[in-house]
């Protein structure tokens, strides 16, 4: 009995980590970020301010589409596959559970024309997205050892449709400019014990209002939404970002670059009024408590992001390139917010807040492309970051844990104007453990993602 009861408590911690997670549960490889947009820089580790990398440029270094030459427009349309492998366990206690979370797809396409000094277009581009999902049998869709009747899932995305706007001052100076129309999307599919449930409320200082000032300590809750769709979320909003860059040509042979992503300014995520499902299991009542109602995820932003670069042409085959990003996640993951408003009568709402303080994260990006011949280039890279999570907040569900990458990629000209692209990163696993509860929770993230880009000028 005395056995039974640790393994419970564990899997309380285990579960209120989970709870935590929901607002940061786009863990691509750098954060919420993605190692790399666009096949080109993703090949090169990431390495994007002071090279040409097409037009996933500009969703990093605007400033780099004024390298491409006058009279030209281009088209990429381009797909990417992030491949997460997660699991969570607790080793004292034999309890482990594999993510079913393994694949998730984001498409990208943009356009941009050169004329004469100004180069100009638009473009769609996820900006990071990922998930995981644990079977109604594990041990963290079921924080009592009493099935709660669901898995446990989380799924965020954030897209952007940018406008980018390049200006070549002079031979040597190119100005460049973002604005993004902004979107954000999440599922959730979460179970949590009731006294995690109070304590959540408690720490977000807003007291519960009608029915819910009244809730009593329950056996375990859930909190459920989800639109079932893979490129969608049941919660959520729409808004606004801007980026500026500039690349300065040093010489002949060596580029400069430099840019910074504003802070996004994104509306709170809401599902629809009765789109969201709270089930509470109350001790001594014959029924479940089952509510509808509407979930508003409060001030979930994307950060700001600083990096420079240097591209140097070494030979008329060899490219190199190198960057460092400092990516501000301490401003915008400090905590996670969220408040349940009931559509039954009387019911009212209750808030809750769970501390993230994530770190700000240092990324490096080395690369380098090597022409074999007219058709052919190959790519090389590493993406080296810290993990911007402390270990006391890292989750089952959604661990930014991932550290180092390691690229590999080509380009080949399928014609005069056509050119396909594509790039594979390798990211190792990286084992954490959460050591804040009576019995560590370890969890392990490994990840394989793909990049494909078809291109044609015209």
């Amino acid at each position: 009995m005395r056995k039974l009861n640790q393994t419970k408590t564990v899997c309380h911690l285990a579960v209120l980590a989970a709870f935590a997670a929901i607002g940061s549960s786009a863990m691509a490889t750098n954060g919420m970020d993605m190692e790399g947009y666009g096949p080109i820089s993703t090949g090169m580790g990431g390495a994007s301010q002071a090279i040409d990398n097409g037009n996933a440029a500009m969703a990093q270094n605007p400033a780099t589409l004024g390298m491409m030459a006058d009279g030209i427009s281009r088209l990429d349309v381009a797909v990417g596959i992030l491949g997460p492998d997660v699991k969570s366990s607790v080793p004292a206690y034999g309890l482990s559970a594999d993510s079913g979370g393994t694949s998730y797809v984001m498409p990208a396409v943009g356009y941009v024309k050169r004329s004469g000094a100004l180069t100009y277009g638009f473009g769609m581009f996820a900006q990071g997205g990922m998930g995981t999902e644990y079977s109604a049998n594990s041990f963290l869709a079921n924080p009592t050892g009493t099935p709660t009747g669901g898995d446990v899932r989380s799924e965020l995305g954030v897209g952007n449709v940018i406008f980018p706007v390049a200006y070549q001052v002079n031979p040597n100076l190119t100005l460049g400019a973002t604005l993004k129309f902004m979107w954000s999307s999440l599922d959730m599919k979460l179970a949590a014990t009731g006294e995690q449930l109070i304590g959540m409320a408690q720490a977000s200082g807003v007291p519960p209002t009608g029915g819910f000032a009244q809730l009593p300590i329950a056996n375990w809750a859930r909190i459920d939404f989800s639109d079932g769709s893979k490129f969608s979320g049941a919660a959520k909003s729409t808004g606004y970002g801007a980026s500026f860059g500039a690349t300065y040509k040093v010489n002949k042979d060596v580029i400069l670059g430099a840019s910074y992503q504003l802070k996004s300014a994104l509306d709170d995520m809401e599902t629809a009024e009765q789109e969201t499902t709270m089930t509470v299991d109350v001790p001594g009542m014959p029924q479940r408590f089952v509510d509808k109602g509407k979930i508003t995820v409060i001030d979930f932003q994307m950060p700001a992001v600083l990096a420079v670069g240097v591209g140097w042409q070494a030979s008329p085959v060899l490219l190199l390139a190198a960057d460092i990003k400092r990516i501000g996640w301490n401003s915008v993951m400090k905590s996670f917010k969220m408040r349940y408003d009931s559509a039954s009568p009387g019911m009212g709402s209750i808030s809750f807040a769970m501390p993230q303080n994530w770190k700000d994260q240092t990324v490096v990006n080395l690369g380098l492309a090597y022409k074999t011949n007219d058709q052919l280039t190959l790519r090389a890279g590493l993406n080296l970051a810290d993990n911007p999570v402390p270990d006391a907040y890292v989750h089952p569900l959604f661990p930014a844990t991932e550290k180092n990458h390691v690229t590999l990629g080509f380009g080949y000209k399928v014609s005069k104007a056509g050119e396909i692209n594509a790039a594979v990163t390798i990211a190792p696993k990286v084992t954490v453990t959460n050591n804040s509860g009576p019995a560590p929770i370890e969890i392990s993230h490994s990840q394989t993602n793909w990049q494909f880009m078809y291109s044609h000028n015209f």
